[in-house]
């Protein structure tokens, strides 16, 4: 397997690969899907293949996770800092929608983490990106992991009717904490809601034993706001705001849809950090 060498990544060959991409991103790399480049960018990190990163729009890449600067020389920064040889990312699930791609990754990126990422394409280029990253947790109480179950896509035909269930049990539960229309969306067998938060057990209620114990520790959970609906057949990811353990964090909660009810949930929760140790002014939200 190979590695990341600090080497490959010194601003100059970042500066060498923008001239690449210039030039060649739309050649070969025609017959690629936009799921297929976003996958092999983020392989990139483990294997230090510098090709992928001629899917990136070397004049246009905006950049929302916080701690990284903007374009490309922000990328090649963070690349150089990691240690020689730890790096590993491993694509679990991935799913597009319109111009976007979403992908469900185990990282060892300073640390194990599992993340979400979004890319968004313009003409066949990665122009934006958004991440959501969360420490690597032993099984919830169910055996369950942050990153294990289902991965098959299904009911592509039934993409916009489980994008609006989930819409709606963001709004409805979530937000506006309405739980007398909780059985809309998941039905009461703890068997028919699997779940991998790493704190909460399957079912309803698991659920509920979560959010009543924070509730009585002082420090409820609370969404404030939905950015983003992204999803694929039976996929669907919540992109939201909100409070967390009384902190600033951005919600990444993934749902698996089937027969018009929520049966599945993977998330992860990272606090926003003070604006004040940004590395761009991008936002961490800030879809179109």
């Amino acid at each position: 397997m190979k590695t990341i060498t600090n080497k490959l990544f010194r601003s100059a060959a970042v500066a060498g690969v923008m001239g690449v991409a210039a030039c060649n991103a739309m050649t070969a790399e025609e017959a690629i899907s936009n799921k297929e480049k976003a996958v092999a960018l983020i392989s990139s990190i483990e294997t230090g293949d510098h090709t992928p990163i001629a899917y990136i729009n070397p004049d246009k890449y905006i950049q929302h996770n916080l701690a990284v600067g903007d374009g490309l020389e922000g990328f090649g920064e963070v690349m150089k800092a990691l240690p020689e040889g730890s790096a590993q990312a491993d694509v679990k699930r991935a799913f597009e929608d319109d111009n976007y791609v979403v992908l469900h990754t185990e990282y060892d990126f300073f640390g194990p983490k599992v993340g979400f990422d979004v890319f968004r394409f313009e003409d066949g280029l990665i122009v934006e990106h958004w991440d959501n990253l969360q420490e690597i947790a032993p099984p919830n109480p169910s055996g369950r992991t942050q990153l294990d179950g289902t991965t098959e896509i299904r009911d592509l035909d039934k993409t916009e009717a489980n994008k609006a269930v989930v819409a709606d049990f963001v709004k409805t539960i979530l937000m506006e904490g309405n739980m007398a229309r909780i059985n809309d969306f998941i039905d009461n067998d703890d068997t028919a809601y699997l779940q991998h938060n790493p704190m909460v057990a399957d079912g309803l209620s698991g659920l509920g034993d979560a959010l009543n114990a924070l509730a009585e520790q002082g420090m409820p959970m609370s969404y404030s706001a939905n950015h983003k609906i992204i999803g694929e057949g039976n996929f669907v990811l919540a992109i939201s705001e909100g409070t967390f353990l009384n902190e600033h964090v951005a919600f990444y909660d993934l749902f698996r849809v089937d027969n018009g009810k929520i049966v599945e949930h993977w998330d992860t929760i990272e606090t926003i950090p003070p604006r004040s140790e940004w590395k761009n002014e991008n936002g961490k939200f800030g879809f179109q």
